[in-house]
C-alpha cells in the first residue's frame, strides 16, 4: 500500500482478497435476476413488486459509491474495506433469509450501500500494490474479475435456485465473503496518515432524497395508478424540489457533492447521457428477459441462466479487442458501432414469439453483450480524456452514479410499461375472443365452462404479455437509433490523451 511501503506486500494473497471481492460483488448485479419469478412467489410480490429487489440494490450502489474517497481518507482504506465486506457479507445473509418483499427490499438496499465502495476500492489498491509498468496487467486482472461475476450471474443463480432454493443466491456469499475478511484483515496494511477530505453532506443529503424519492414514485406508479394517487404526486413534489435543491447548491456552493467544473466539459455530459441509456439497455433486459423465459416460454430456471450467459459471454469478448482499438480509432465510431449492435439486438428480440426456440433468446444476447461491451470502455476514456486529471475521481463518482441510475429508471419504467401494455392488450384480445368466434373453433375445452374461460383467459394473458414485451423491445430499438446522431456532437480526445488513468475507467 503507498502509506505502507516500509512494511512487506504479499501481493499475490492481496491480489486474491482483492479479487474475490470482485468477483462476489459483481457477481450479485446477475446473480438474483433468473431467480426473480421464484423470489416473486415466496414473497407473495406481484410482477413488477420484485423489480425493487434489483432498483433497491442498484441505487443504493449509485447514491454511496460517490463517498468512497472520503471514507477511506477519514478511516483509512483497510477499515473500510473491512467494513464494507462485512456489512455486505451479513446484509446477503439476511436477504437470504428473508421473508417477506418489505424484509428483502431494505436488506438488499442495506447491501448495495455496504458494496458500493468494493469496486472502485478494488480498483485503487491494485494498482497501489503494484509499481507503475504493472498496472496494465493489475487491471487486465481487475477487469476479467469484473467482468467473470456478470457471466457467471446467470447460469450460477439458475442452478442455484433449481437444486437448492433462490436464497442460495445471497447465502453464496457469506463463505466468501468471511474469507475475503480474513484476507483483508492479515494482508493489508493500514494507512498511517489518513487525509481528512470534506464532504458536502448537504449536497449528498438532497440528492439521496431526490433519488429515493423519485425511484419511489416510479417503483410504486404502477401499483397506485400514477398521479390519481396522491402518494404519487407527494413523492414527485419531494423529488422536483430535492433536484431543484441539489441544481442550485452545484452552482453557489465552492465545494458542492457534484461539482460544477465536471459539467463544464461537454464530453463528459453527453457520456453521461449516453452513460444513462447504457444503464438502461442492459440493466432493464436483464430485469425483463428472466420473467419472459419463466413465466412464458416455460423454461426452467436452470435453462434461463444457460440462455443469458452468452450476454455476459459477448460483453467480454467485445472489451477484449476495444481495448486494442481505443486510440487507433475514432471513438465516436467505436461507439455508434456498439449502439448499432445493442439496436439489432433489441429489434431482434422484438421479434420473439412464445413459439421461438431457445437460441433466438442466446444469440440476441450475445450481440447486445457484444454491443454494450463496445460501450463501456470508450464511454469511460470520452468521459475522462479531456476533464482535467484534478477532476477525475469526482467525475468517476458522478459518472457511475448517473449510470446506476439508468439502471434502477430503466427497469421501473420499462416493467411498468410491460404490465401496462400487457393489461391493454388483454383487454382488447378479450373484446375479440368470445365463444363461438372462428379463432376458438378448434379450443379444446368448452367454454361454457369456469374451467374452459380459465384456460381461454390464461391464453390471452399469455399472449398478452408477449405483445407487451414486444413493444418494450421496439421502444428499446428506438432509443438506440436516437441517441446515434448525438454521438456526432462529441469531441475526438487527443490521441495522448485517450487513456486516462485506469483506476478512473468505469467497468461494469
Amino acid at each position: 500500500m503507498t502509506a505502507g511501503r516500509d512494511l512487506p506486500i504479499n501481493r499475490p494473497m492481496i491480489t486474491l482478497s482483492i479479487m474475490t471481492a470482485t468477483v462476489m460483488i459483481a457477481l450479485d448485479t446477475t446473480i438474483a435476476n433468473v431467480a426473480l419469478p421464484h423470489m416473486q412467489g415466496s414473497v407473495s410480490a406481484s410482477a413488477d413488486q420484485i423489480t425493487w429487489v434489483l432498483t433497491s440494490y442498484i441505487v443504493a450502489g449509485a447514491i454511496f459509491t460517490p463517498m468512497t474517497g472520503w471514507l477511506t481518507g477519514r478511516f483509512g482504506r483497510k477499515w473500510v474495506f473491512l467494513v464494507a465486506v462485512g456489512g455486505f457479507t451479513f446484509t446477503s445473509a439476511l436477504c437470504g433469509i428473508a421473508t417477506s418483499l418489505a424484509e428483502l427490499v431494505v436488506f438488499r438496499l442495506l447491501q448495495g450501500a455496504f458494496g458500493a465502495a468494493l469496486l472502485p476500492m478494488s480498483q485503487a489498491v491494485l494498482l497501489d500494490i503494484n509499481p507503475p509498468e504493472k498496472h496494465g496487467q493489475a487491471m487486465a486482472v481487475w477487469g476479467m474479475g469484473a467482468m467473470l461475476g456478470p457471466i457467471m450471474g446467470p447460469a450460477l443463480g439458475g442452478w442455484l435456485t433449481e437444486n437448492l432454493s433462490w436464497r442460495w443466491c445471497f447465502l453464496i456469499n457469506v463463505p466468501f465473503g468471511l474469507l475475503t475478511m480474513v484476507g483483508i484483515f492479515m494482508f493489508i496494511h493500514g494507512e498511517r496518515h489518513k487525509v481528512q477530505l470534506k464532504l458536502d453532506f448537504f449536497g449528498f443529503a438532497a440528492l439521496s432524497i431526490g433519488i429515493a424519492a423519485l425511484q419511489l414514485m416510479l417503483d410504486t406508479g404502477q401499483l397506485k395508478d400514477w398521479f390519481n394517487s396522491p402518494e404519487i404526486w407527494i413523492e414527485a413534489v419531494i423529488a422536483a424540489i430535492a433536484f431543484c435543491v441539489v441544481a442550485i447548491h452545484t452552482v453557489t456552493s465552492e465545494q458542492s457533492f457534484l461539482p460544477r467544473a465536471l459539467f463544464k466539459d461537454s464530453n463528459f455530459v453527453f457520456s453521461l447521457f449516453f452513460g444513462f441509456i447504457l444503464g438502461v439497455l442492459v440493466y432493464a433486459t436483464m430485469a425483463l428477459l428472466p420473467q419472459l423465459a419463466q413465466v412464458l416460454l416455460d423454461y426452467p430456471v436452470w435453462t434461463t441462466g444457460l440462455v443469458m450467459a452468452p450476454r455476459g459471454l459477448g460483453t467480454l469478448l467485445a472489451m477484449f479487442f476495444v481495448g486494442r482499438l481505443v486510440g487507433k480509432m475514432d471513438l465516436r465510431l467505436i461507439l455508434l458501432i456498439g449502439l448499432t449492435l445493442a439496436a439489432v439486438a433489441s429489434w431482434q428480440m422484438s421479434q420473439f414469439a412464445l413459439t421461438m426456440s431457445p437460441e433466438n433468446m442466446a444469440v440476441s444476447g450475445f450481440i447486445q453483450g457484444m454491443g454494450t461491451g463496445m460501450l463501456f470502455v470508450p464511454l469511460s476514456v470520452a468521459a475522462f480524456s479531456t476533464l482535467p486529471a484534478k477532476w477525475r475521481a469526482d467525475g468517476a463518482g458522478v459518472y457511475t452514479l448517473v449510470r446506476n441510475l439508468g439502471a434502477s429508471v430503466g427497469i421501473a419504467v420499462l416493467q411498468g410499461m410491460q404490465i401496462s401494455k400487457g393489461i391493454t392488450v388483454h383487454s382488447a384480445l378479450t373484446e375479440k375472443v368470445v365463444p363461438g368466434t372462428p379463432q376458438l373453433s378448434g379450443f379444446p375445452l368448452d367454454l361454457s365452462t369456469p374451467a374452459g374461460l380459465s384456460v381461454l383467459n390464461a391464453e390471452v394473458t399469455r399472449q398478452a404479455s408477449m405483445v407487451a414485451y414486444v413493444n418494450v423491445f421496439h421502444l428499446m430499438t428506438l432509443i438506440c437509433l436516437v441517441a446515434a446522431p448525438l454521438l456526432l456532437l462529441m469531441r475526438t480526445p487527443k490521441r495522448d490523451a485517450a487513456a486516462p488513468d485506469p483506476k478512473h475507467l468505469a467497468v461494469e
